[in-house]
C-alpha cells in the first residue's frame, strides 16, 4: 500500500468518527472532513433530523465551515477549495455532488456507495459528467470504497431502528414484540 493509500484510510477513519457521532445524535450516520495542506479544516455530520431541513447533509455543513474558516483567516475560498480533498463516509448524493462541483473541490474520497441517491456514479455521475461541466464547475476525481464495510455497518445500525425524528406518516414502526 502506498503513502497516499494510507492517507485515504487515515482521513476516512476521521470521517467515520463523525459518522458515529451523527448516529449517537439519531442522524443518518454520515461523516465528512475537508483536508487542506494535510490538515482538517472543516468537518460535518448530518443535521437533517435535528434541523428538520433535508438539505443539512454532512458535505453541505463542511462546505459552510470551510467558508467560515476562510473568512476568519482572511483566505480565498476559491483557492482553499481548489487544493482540498473531501472525505465522506457515504457517496455524496446528487445535490451534494453538484455543490462540490460548484465550490471546485477537485477530489472526493468516499466510503460506501449510495445506491439510492448517489451523485458520483451509483445513480447519476454529477461529479464527473463533462456535459454539465460548464454549468456547475469542473469535474471531480472520485475515489470510492475506502473503509466501505465500516460505513455500511453504521448505516445498517441506524436503519434497523426506528427513526423517531421522521415525520409520523413516513416513520417505519418496528415491532418490539
Amino acid at each position: 500500500m502506498s503513502e497516499v493509500d494510507d492517507l485515504y484510510f487515515q482521513w476516512m477513519n476521521e470521517a467515520l468518527v463523525l459518522a458515529e457521532e451523527a448516529l449517537k445524535a439519531q442522524e443518518v450516520p454520515v461523516g465528512c472532513i475537508i483536508v487542506y495542506s494535510n490538515k482538517i479544516i472543516a468537518t460535518g455530520g448530518n443535521e437533517v433530523n435535528e434541523t428538520k431541513n433535508a438539505t443539512r447533509h454532512a458535505e453541505i455543513i463542511a462546505i459552510e465551515r470551510v467558508r467560515e474558516f476562510c473568512r476568519k483567516e482572511e483566505l480565498s475560498e476559491k483557492e482553499i477549495f481548489k487544493f482540498s480533498t473531501l472525505y465522506v463516509t457515504v457517496e455524496p448524493c446528487v445535490m451534494c455532488a453538484a455543490a462540490l462541483r460548484q465550490v471546485e473541490i477537485p477530489v472526493v474520497v468516499y466510503g460506501c456507495a449510495n445506491e439510492r441517491f448517489g451523485g458520483c456514479g451509483s445513480i447519476l455521475d454529477v461529479a464527473r459528467d463533462e456535459a454539465i461541466s460548464n454549468s456547475i464547475g469542473p469535474c471531480i476525481d472520485v475515489i470510492g470504497g475506502i473503509l466501505a464495510d465500516k460505513a455500511i455497518h453504521l448505516l445498517k445500525h441506524f436503519y434497523k431502528g426506528e427513526n423517531l425524528n421522521a415525520p409520523d406518516h413516513k416513520r417505519k414502526r418496528k415491532n418490539n414484540a
